[in-house]
């Protein structure tokens, strides 16, 4: 199995793991949505709690060069750790919502 279709799996497995655990607030429901094509992988989150609207992207992780980049992450998961354990090397892993500059002091990589 090639590198870019392993991550694909190991991304697709991390994140329908997220979704099943249910939301204990409001009427929310939470849902992945994968590009296995262009390699683009998230979570969504659509619904009510109370009177307030939720919707948005809570994870969005790409696989762009070879490499897995975290674009956000709005969870208490700690999903590059959670790619570490699973056998992705932190060089492979880019923080893409961190400014680029400050990248340089993560464990992982740069671009």
């Amino acid at each position: 199995m090639d590198k870019v279709t392993q991550y694909s799996e190991i991304i697709q497995q991390i994140l329908r793991a997220y979704v099943a655990v249910p939301i204990a607030n409001g009427e929310i429901e939470s849902y992945t949505v994968f590009d296995t094509v262009q390699h683009h992988y998230q979570v969504m989150t659509v619904g009510w709690d109370g009177y307030r609207r939720v919707y948005g992207c809570v994870l969005h992780l790409d696989i762009i060069g070879g490499k897995v980049w975290v674009q956000q992450n709005l969870t208490e998961m700690r999903v590059a750790y959670e790619l570490v354990d699973r056998g992705i090397p932190k060089e492979n892993i880019v923080l893409g919502f961190q400014f680029p500059e400050l990248r340089q002091y993560t464990d992982f990589a740069i671009a």
